[in-house]
């Protein structure tokens, strides 16, 4: 009777030390600097508006973040990395757009959307309607009147498939009934020279990119496809008011870490992803990079990927036909 009550307290305190000891292994996360990967270009619209957060959240969780470019391959060459990743925490993706229209494009992927599991969204940035100063058009409408005379179509510039620029442009030739041709760029910036030269009739671009040349009266922006007007050009309508709410589209940008990462962790990281959103110097940083702050925890975030999702995909189905 006492050898058998002795053997259970020895599995009793066994189990608790156990307990204990992976309780203190995760409350120590993070003991190492974290790699955050971004898809795109260094210097980036993506990247610059990234380091505006992560600056902040490696001073609240007291360990180096590292901001890793790993563009290529429409964004699925840094995502598939990040798949691949051990589950720790420790490699942390930067998604946006492409996370939902890549698997909707293309049926090779090496990567699934539920090899992620989401941690929150930080950003949302406007994107604006181009055309040259050389142009005639002085709104959305007139310009479409334009291009149903065309002859050859018109080409606009196509800054990489999968982006919210790339796929509002399908959405507005849809919508508007016209014929145009893509001239696809590697990214957005090399987009505005052809633009402002009027080698291109119009593109869809970032904030970041077009609204500097717009201030300098280089390009004039006949929209903001977001649902809202910019205070960096308040004078600007919407698509919407433009004429073509089909069209109103958002890019956003947030983290997402590999599926299985223990469930504390992501906790951890939603949790310092709100607290330095939240900051005022965030969010003048993010203002300065061409976006806005617009934290969404880990399972608003999830329910807004869902609803973009199905918004994008009766569009994205076009493109593949």
């Amino acid at each position: 009777m006492q050898r058998r009550t002795l053997t259970q307290l020895v599995l009793t305190l066994g189990l608790g030390l156990s307990l204990a000891g992976t309780s203190l292994a995760q409350s120590a996360y993070p003991s190492k600097p974290i790699r955050v990967i971004v898809p795109y270009a260094a210097g980036g619209v993506v990247d610059v508006q990234t380091r505006a957060l992560t600056i902040r959240m490696a001073e609240e969780l007291g360990q180096a973040i590292i901001v890793e470019a790993k563009p290529g391959a429409n964004a699925n060459i840094a995502t598939e990395f990040v798949a691949r990743a051990p589950a720790d925490g420790y490699t942390i993706l930067v998604t946006a757009p492409f996370f939902i229209n890549n698997p909707m494009l293309a049926s090779n992927l090496r990567w699934a959307p539920s090899d992620f599991v989401p941690v929150g969204r930080f950003a949302l940035s406007p994107s604006y309607f181009v055309i040259p100063m050389s142009s005639p058009a002085r709104s959305v409408k007139e310009y479409v009147e334009l291009a149903k005379k065309a002859k050859p179509a018109f080409q606009y510039g196509d800054g990489g498939q999968g982006s919210t620029q790339s796929m509002a442009n399908e959405m507005f030739r849809q919508v508007a009934g016209i014929a145009l041709e893509p001239v696809l760029y590697k990214g957005a910036p090399p987009v505005i020279p052809d633009l402002i030269n009027g080698m291109l009739s119009m593109a869809i671009m970032p904030s970041s990119v077009v609204v500097p040349q717009v201030k300098a009266g280089k390009l004039r922006a006949l929209a903001n496809i977001n649902s809202v007007r910019s205070a960096d050009l308040p004078d600007v309508p919407t698509i919407a008011e433009a004429g073509f709410p089909e069209v109103t589209a958002l890019s956003w940008y947030g983290l997402h870490v590999p599926a299985g990462t223990p469930a504390d962790i992501v906790r951890r990281l939603e949790a310092t992803m709100k607290s330095a959103a939240a900051t005022s110097e965030v969010k003048e940083r993010l203002i300065n990079a061409g976006g806005e702050e617009a934290f969404l925890g880990q399972a608003d975030f999830a329910a807004f990927i869902r609803a973009d999702a199905a918004r994008w995909e009766r569009f994205a189905k076009a493109i593949k036909k």
